[in-house]
């Protein structure tokens, strides 16, 4: 059901006036150059991991688990970054790979690996192929000291580089389960993805600790941590553990500050968009991570997170991290080129619970330094757009403004359509792809579903094109006539807007009044007024992406 709000600003956003290129804009439009093959399906992945301690070395054996959805292939095709001398000799050396005890014949190219089935696979033909290895990661895994002096190893898959240390389908269109078995020294705790299956002690005195993930998800949310740790078990959330690992040197102050706000954030999450997919919350501290990374069910942090002050910073950090388990981790992109799915989405879900635990105040100061950081960036890189048809480098494939614009995007048709579809939409887009992968066109399908609208005009013209809109205007009173002249000055590209003003009178009075900005000729509103006006405010709920000028005549 459409408001009766959302029924007077349709305009406002582009609907009723598409700008001409989002017209022709299908659902689903830009794609990233990965080699994907649709007719293979990855079911597990079970990483052994041997680290020694002050080495960056390490061996792996990697058993796939897959199955075969079309007919005529032979090959299972994986990334694995290879030892060169590009790398300074790091990289990966593949010792064999076996189906069973059958050795198969391979080649590694490049940073790929492919595998010899020695036949045809047949159509749900399932194989299991193990892949033995070793070497020093170039990239997505530090080995060496933490903060403290202790030797340790944290992997920071980001946004393509598991295949430096894991044999995958390094891309996000590929969701998998997972698990990891480290053999580390015994003075190490290990912390990783889904539930912890066994920790014991090897015949020469390491320790051996096996977690299993059995929830699919996109290689880049795979992760490792092996350090010192003290961990506690702090709560549960629906019968699953929420954990805080952090460095034994920074037990109290850690635990400290890792109590709050994970639990209530769960539970606020969990009402307003659906349920989490996970079997248990772990935060965790890292050297590997600046500031938050959200791998799935063990969310990084990074070392200087831990204060003994739950700074507010920080504390925001973890509700960032943790509105990512939603979207990026549960619900991922199916291509690089819409990682505003996450970005946007895991940035704007912060705002909300913000208002939703300090007040709309708090809610609103962030959408005002979003909004600042978005005019910023876009001084510098005016043509930006969210959706790109072409990636160069897929480790390099976000960006400020999939943060701050993309929520911004969100904003704007959350307050068009009104809350209740708003939040009704993404109800059910995250119900039907929930451990799965969707582009921005199952996104807005949705959205039109839930709210009647064609909303291309409004996809298009805040993802699918840069520059932002800049406003120009005045505002007078002659003879009991009230005009308000408004205009967009950008330097290219067209919005159809609508800009509220609120106008207060010299009697205590106010109102709100909304005016359609379409590209090219200002826009004049007058009418007539009884009462003396004090002031005229524009966009006095923080509702609309524009810069403005406007003062009075």
């Amino acid at each position: 059901m459409k408001t009766f709000f959302s029924l007077l600003t349709i305009a406002a956003f582009g609907l009723l006036a598409n700008v001409a290129t989002a017209q022709e804009m299908p659902y689903d439009r830009a794609g990233d150059n990965y080699p994907k093959n649709d007719g293979i399906d990855i079911i597990n992945y079970a990483f052994e991991i041997q680290f020694t301690d002050n080495s960056d070395f390490m061996s792996g054996t990697t058993t796939i688990d897959a199955r075969y959805l079309t007919a005529g292939q032979h090959e299972l095709r994986l990334d694995l970054t290879n030892k060169s001398d590009e790398l300074d000799g790091k990289g990966m050396t593949v010792e064999w790979v076996k189906e069973g005890d059958t050795a198969l014949a391979y080649r590694h190219e490049g940073n790929e690996l492919f595998i010899d089935m020695g036949r045809e696979l047949l159509v749900q033909e399932r194989i299991s192929v193990t892949v033995r290895y070793s070497g020093v990661p170039a990239a997505g895994l530090r080995a060496g000291p933490n903060k403290y002096g202790n030797y340790s190893f944290f992997s920071d898959n980001w946004s393509s580089k598991a295949r430096n240390w894991l044999p995958t389908v390094d891309h996000p269109y590929e969701k998998a389960m997972n698990e990891l078995i480290v053999t580390a020294p015994a003075h190490l705790q290990v912390i990783s993805n889904g539930v912890l299956i066994e920790e014991s002690v090897t015949e020469n005195g390491d320790r051996l600790t096996h977690w299993k993930n059995s929830v699919p998800i996109a290689t880049w949310l795979y992760v490792v941590g092996v350090s010192p740790f003290a961990v506690q078990y702090v709560d549960t959330f629906d019968g699953k553990s929420i954990q805080t690992w952090v460095y034994r040197q920074d037990r109290d102050a850690g635990f400290y500050d890792f109590a709050v706000p994970s639990k209530q954030v769960l539970t606020f999450y969990s009402d307003l968009i659906g349920p989490y997919s996970y079997e248990k919350l772990a935060n965790f501290v890292s050297a590997a991570t600046g500031g938050g990374m959200e791998a799935a069910s063990a969310v990084a942090y990074g070392e200087r997170s831990v204060t003994g002050e739950r700074s507010t910073r920080w504390q925001n950090v973890i509700i960032h991290e943790i509105a990512h388990q939603w979207f990026g981790n549960s619900v991922t992109e199916h291509e690089w080129n819409h990682v505003w799915l996450s970005e946007g989405f895991a940035t704007y879900y912060t705002l909300l619970y913000r208002e939703y635990a300090n007040g709309r105040d708090d809610f609103v100061d962030g959408l005002i330094n979003s909004r600042d950081r978005v005019f910023a960036y876009y001084e510098d890189d005016y043509d930006f757009q969210l959706i790109r048809d072409e990636l160069g480098d897929l480790d390099d494939i976000s960006g400020a403004m999939m943060y701050q614009r993309g929520a911004w995007t969100l904003h704007m048709l959350r307050e068009m359509i009104g809350v209740d579809a708003y939040n009704a939409g993404v109800r059910n887009y995250y119900s039907e792809y929930q451990n799965k992968t969707a582009l921005t066109g199952d996104f807005r399908r949705h959205m039109e579903e839930i709210s009647g609208l064609d909303l291309s005009g409004f996809f298009g013209q805040w993802l699918y094109q840069g520059g932002v809109p800049v406003l120009e205007g005045s505002w007078s009173v002659d003879d009991g006539q009230l005009t308000i002249v408004m205009a967009q000055i950008q330097e290219k590209y067209e919005f159809d807007l609508t800009v509220d003003f609120g106008i207060s009178y010299k009697d205590g009075s106010y109102e709100r009044i909304s005016i359609g900005i379409a590209p090219g000729q200002p826009s004049v509103r007058s009418t007539p007024v009884e009462k003396e006006v004090l002031n005229i405010v524009v966009d006095p709920d923080t509702r609309v992406l524009a810069r403005w000028t406007f003062e009075r005549k």
